[in-house]
């Protein structure tokens, strides 16, 4: 037997015992797939989902409620209304003595730096970042629901914007401001300046049977600032509200529906490309949902992103993207 022949002969005997080997670990070897659930700690919670692996990470967590979350323009931090509980000084909604407060609060994405940044007897809600990420515009109800601002650590609280009435929903993006007022959406300077009308829905303010009359509501102005994004109530079959997503020009021309479907739905967020919509459904007919959606900026591939292993009694509301657009913040209940 020549030198080759027995070089071979030892390749192919090594090649067979590897493979015996491997079939042998593997046989006594337990893979044990990921198993995927929702953190849970207290009742309400801040959590971030992977758009690609559709792992869920919880990074605040609370027993009292957490909504209405929003990224600054780093992507480093998120503001969001809490509620607190009073024993020394009672909040006060239209004169009407509470004994539960909202407060505006902050923290870093990662979880770390949380921060309280009001500490007063009104409710303080919706908050979201200037375009500079330097201050922090919010609702606060006083006389009236009205749109103020302060510093990013919470200092120098001012109003902004009163009109007399409530104004509510704010987004603000590249030095604007898109609120709802009087059931249609309004949009002015960050400074409060040039209030103009931008919507005009059929049946504005007319009380039917949902929980909110008809009209338009949440707007979000896309990156570029050229549109605005919001939901518009237009039946009252179910309590809830059946509500449509449209697009908008800033200007008022353009307005597009881009669902059909009627649902209980809103709360609509542009992503950092413009490319596409995240929004929340709450409802379809009278069954409750609360499952994330997304959609193509022209509402192309509508479809529900909630990963099959969420809880049926998860409640999942106010999502938003990351900065990259890769995952999904959201306050979960």
């Amino acid at each position: 037997m020549s030198t080759d022949e027995k070089i071979v002969i030892l390749a192919v005997v090594c090649l067979v015992a590897t493979l015996i080997f491997a079939v042998i670990v593997i046989k006594n070897t337990s893979f044990v797939p990921e198993v995927k659930e929702v953190p849970h700690e207290g009742k309400w919670g801040i959590y971030v989902l992977d758009l690609k692996t559709e792992k869920t990470e919880l990074i605040y967590s609370s027993a009292n409620k957490v909504w209405r979350v929003r990224l600054n323009n780093a992507g480093d931090s998120l503001v969001f209304y809490q509620e607190f509980a009073r024993s020394n000084i009672e909040c006060t909604v239209e004169g009407s003595p509470i004994n539960l407060c909202e407060e505006i609060c902050s923290i870093s994405v990662d979880g770390e730096n949380y921060r309280r940044l009001t500490d007063n007897e009104y409710w303080d809600l919706s908050p979201c970042w200037s375009s500079d990420d330097s201050q922090i515009v919010f609702l606060s109800f006083r006389e009236t629901l009205d749109i103020f601002v302060m510093d990013a650590d919470g200092g120098n609280i001012a109003v902004v914007y009163d009109s007399g009435v409530h104004d509510s929903d704010i987004d603000c993006s590249g030095g604007k401001i898109a609120f709802t007022r009087n059931s249609q959406i309004w949009m002015m300077n960050e400074d409060g300046t040039n209030p103009i009308q931008v919507t005009d829905p059929p049946r504005a303010g007319e009380w039917g049977k949902a929980v909110l009359p008809f009209g338009d509501y949440d707007p979000d102005l896309s990156p570029d600032g050229n549109r605005i994004i919001f939901e518009r109530l237009v039946n009252d079959e179910t309590v809830h509200g059946n509500y449509n997503i449209y697009v908008i020009n800033v200007d008022g021309s353009g307005e597009t529906a881009l669902t059909d479907t009627g649902y209980t739905q809103g709360l609509a967020v542009w992503s950092h490309s413009g490319e596409q919509i995240v929004y929340l459904v709450s409802a379809i007919g009278n069954e409750g949902k609360y499952d994330l959606y997304i959609m193509n900026s022209d509402g192309t591939e509508n479809r529900n992103i909630t990963p099959e292993y969420f809880p049926e009694d998860f409640i999942c509301r106010n999502p938003i993207f990351s900065k990259d657009d890769s995952k999904i913040f959201f306050t979960g209940e």
